[in-house]
């Protein structure tokens, strides 16, 4: 993990006892043990956790203030055998004044201390009554235990052996600022922003913090790391509930068990790559940057070494097998409901400027013309246009299955739009006799250009009857298969006047029509047909079915599309190495029984994949996206972008030349994907 940039870190909630600093600081290094032997590179505490945070005017106390100054040096000297860079609170003396800080320790050094900028002062907070705020400290230095450490608001630490790893600090108020600290912490390189927290508990403040934590994660474009004070503060007015969360890019990666008793380590692995990769993405953070003055030209950097786990120790992040695909359970009718309706509203909007008289539209009883069709007819209800409005075509070809037929059929008297059919066999026939063609000569030769004619014609006859019909033709193709250039150019299946589907991965649409079936957007009887074509094998059907009766299948051909849609995302959207893709595809996809599905996902769809399909698929992928598709992609007609992973079209996400190598992609798949790993691992978690 740490070859692809990740990084370990933890919140603790130590068992503390109020004014206890002995216990404390032993409570504090058993979980910096435990950290130790989860192989932790962070490990964030809560605020004042030394003394413990509720303590009112003892915080004043000359033998209080000695006692945590010296178990701050008892915690140094022990840190020299530990792995974890320790963040723990406590207050310290400078210049007469007392400060509530953030100390930075790693391999039997104090880094550096942070003050916290930000002191509450109203309702159950008086902080101002016994700390000086640090706001303003800048370019110090503060002794501690006879050593003189760096010492202010101003400082990033930085790792001389993980590039990528830089952490920011602030202490729990300053994230509740109007201008948190870490905005400018993360500006001037820091991609880990920590916060050391009391922050008693009281009924909503749980979602507070979540909301504060997500929002700076994505609009810092960083990680935020929160851990609270727990069990073991003082409860005489207030109570604690021990909350540790870390956040990514607005990702909840991991949350802490609240109200716990016992000692609580929360642990996720961050991906420092993907948030420098997402920043060289994103011109406002460098912009941002300029106005607040070039933070990194004035910030310090405070280097240090540590030893990270030189070996496999897995990957302890949630990776989403469907990262296309809305996962989250309590949400999900709403997620759906958003996408779907993007593409409604697209096609809605293009129908009012156009002045259509008419839809035209391919039916085949296959994913992408079916879920295009369903999307055309709750556009027509939402203008209060008759669904006869659509005028749906199902075409047969020389591979056409009865099924397929059937259930295209079925769905078009279903929906209720006016429906036909035209067998374009003779057609294709003719023309495969005018340009001297093996097949038309009796020779069982399924090539390219046979399968071509086939795609061709079809589209064809669509654009001639949406002339005829004073209409334009809805494009069918997926973002799956504009991805692997699985589209016939020009006169077929690439070309339409509106491509609704052009945003969405296959594994998005299967689920889309999923979620339409079992919801309440059509009747029963639509429902029924829907569910049938989702078991259908997806076929291009343009051979006809072998003496053994296999069907031409899509995925045999160009790899699983919950494979291809998974490598889709992580190069598109984030530009990951090939290894780092295949790295992430074989902790998401090595074992069925690990991690989480989306949910209704069936049982028996729950495929998983081993290290050598993953690489053989992914050089497949490789090959077709960056050598010899982007020229389709360049054409492509209008239609909506529906997630956030991006879209293909030359006009939003992607611009690539048509002429490139995929050398550089597939060099670095070599050389860094050469065997499989160890046999055992343990389930990602």
């Amino acid at each position: 993990m740490h070859e692809h940039g990740f990084v370990r870190v933890a919140t603790s909630t130590p068992q503390v006892r109020t004014a206890d600093v002995a216990f404390n600081r032993d409570a504090v290094l058993a979980e910096a043990r435990r950290a130790h032997e989860s192989h932790v590179d962070l490990l964030v505490y809560p605020e004042l956790c030394l003394s413990s945070y509720a303590i009112d005017d003892l915080h004043l106390q000359g033998a209080m203030i000695e006692a945590v100054e010296a178990a701050v040096g008892e915690i140094v000297k022990a840190s020299a055998a530990l792995m974890p860079v320790l963040l723990i609170g406590a207050a310290l003396r400078h210049k007469g004044r007392l400060y509530n800080c953030a100390l930075a320790i790693a391999h039997g050094r104090l880094l550096g201390v942070v003050p916290k900028s930000y002191l509450p002062n109203y309702r159950e907070y008086y902080e101002k009554r016994w700390f000086a705020s640090g706001k303003t400290i800048r370019g110090q230095s503060i002794r501690v235990n006879g050593h003189d450490v760096p010492f202010g608001t101003d400082l990033v630490f930085a790792s001389e052996v993980l590039p990528g790893f830089k952490f920011f600090v602030e202490i729990c108020e300053d994230f509740w600022a109007v201008t948190p600290p870490s905005s400018l912490g993360a500006l001037a390189g820091a991609t880990i922003l920590c916060n050391l927290s009391a922050s008693n508990i009281v009924i909503g403040k749980s979602d507070e913090r979540h909301m504060l934590c997500r929002s700076q994660s994505a609009r810092a474009t960083a990680a935020y790391v929160y851990s609270a004070a727990g069990h073991g503060e003082s409860t005489t007015d207030l109570a604690w509930d021990g909350q540790g969360v870390i956040y990514e890019l607005g990702d909840l990666l991991a949350e802490s068990e609240r109200f716990s008793l016992h000692p609580e380590l929360c642990i996720a692995d961050i991906d420092c790559d993907r948030i420098l990769n997402d920043r060289l993405r994103l011109p406002t953070f460098n912009d941002a940057a300029d106005v607040a003055g070039r933070p990194e030209e004035c910030f310090r950097t405070i280097p240090f070494r540590h030893a990270p786990a030189g070996r496999d120790i897995g990957l302890i992040r949630p990776v989403s097998r469907f990262p296309f695909v809305p996962d989250r359970a309590a949400k999900l009718d709403a997620d759906c409901y958003e996408a779907f309706n993007i593409q409604v509203d697209g096609l809605m909007r293009r129908i009012e400027s156009t002045g259509t008289k008419s839809l035209v539209i391919g039916v085949s009883g296959g994913l992408d013309s079916t879920h295009a069709l369903i999307v055309a007819a709750r556009a027509c209800d939402r203008l209060g246009l008759p669904r006869s409005f659509i005028r749906g075509y199902t075409m047969p070809g020389f591979g056409t299955s009865e099924g397929t037929k059937a259930n295209a059929w079925k769905l078009m008297k279903a929906l209720g739009i006016t429906a036909d059919e035209i067998d374009i066999r003779p057609s294709a026939t003719r023309m495969l006799e005018d340009i001297g063609h093996a097949f038309a000569g009796g020779e069982p030769v399924y090539d390219v250009t046979f399968e071509n004619v086939q795609a061709g014609l079809r589209t064809d006859y669509l654009f001639r009857l949406a002339s005829q019909n004073n209409g334009f033709v809805i494009g069918t193709g997926d973002l799956s298969e504009l991805a692997l250039g699985w589209c016939t150019y020009g006169v077929g299946d690439q070309m339409s006047h509106y491509a609704v589907n052009a945003g969405v991965p296959k594994t998005l649409i299967q689920y889309l029509i999923r979620w339409c079936a079992r919801g309440d957007e059509f009747d029963k009887a639509t429902s029924k047909v829907l569910l049938s074509i989702l078991d259908t094998e997806i076929s291009p059907e343009l051979v006809p079915v072998g003496e053994d009766g296999e069907i031409q299948s899509t995925e045999a051909k160009i790899g699983p599309y919950e494979l291809n849609d998974f490598f889709l995302h992580h190069v598109m959207r984030f530009g990951q190495k090939p290894s780092k893709v295949a790295f992430l595809a074989w902790h998401a996809w090595r074992d069925a029984a690990c991690g989480t599905w989306p949910a209704g996902f069936p049982d028996e769809r729950k495929n998983e994949y081993d290290l050598s399909a993953i690489r053989s698929w992914l050089e497949s992928f490789l090959r077709r996206f960056f050598a010899f598709s982007q020229f389709k992609r360049s054409a492509i007609p209008n239609g909506p972008k529906v997630s956030s992973g991006g879209a293909l079209s030359p006009r939003g996400d992607w611009r690539a030349p048509s002429d490139a190598s995929a050398a550089v992609w597939l060099a670095e798949l070599e050389a860094r994907v050469p065997g499989s790993p160890d046999e055992g691992e343990d389930c990602a978690r």
